[in-house]
């Protein structure tokens, strides 16, 4: 479906139906874009579950902080911006073998 595969920026709310978990995980990530995505359920530690299973760079609104990291996934971007994560993409790292 066209609306759940399209980077949409505005005060819009789509609702798809699905049978299983796992369908729902499939629609989420079936899609070329992931800077945000939401899980509700009436099971908190179930949500972060499947959360941690949407390829997005926020889920659940996660609050703007700076100590935390900022990005999407995919095509909407790579990299972080902020926290740990933003500084590490400054850093070259390196290996030197010998004496």
């Amino acid at each position: 479906m066209r609306i759940a595969r399209e980077e949409i920026f505005g005060p819009v709310l789509s609702i798809m139906s699905y049978d299983s978990e796992e369908e729902a995980i499939k629609i989420a990530n079936d899609t070329p874009f992931g800077l945000a995505g939401f899980v509700q359920s009436k099971d908190v530690e179930r949500a972060r579950i499947v959360a941690n299973r949407i390829r997005a760079g926020r889920v659940n609104g996660a609050p703007f902080d700076r100590s935390l990291p900022f990005g999407g996934y995919k095509q909407s971007g790579n990299g972080r911006e902020f926290g740990i994560f933003g500084f590490k993409e400054y850093l070259e790292v390196k290996a030197i073998l010998g004496h």
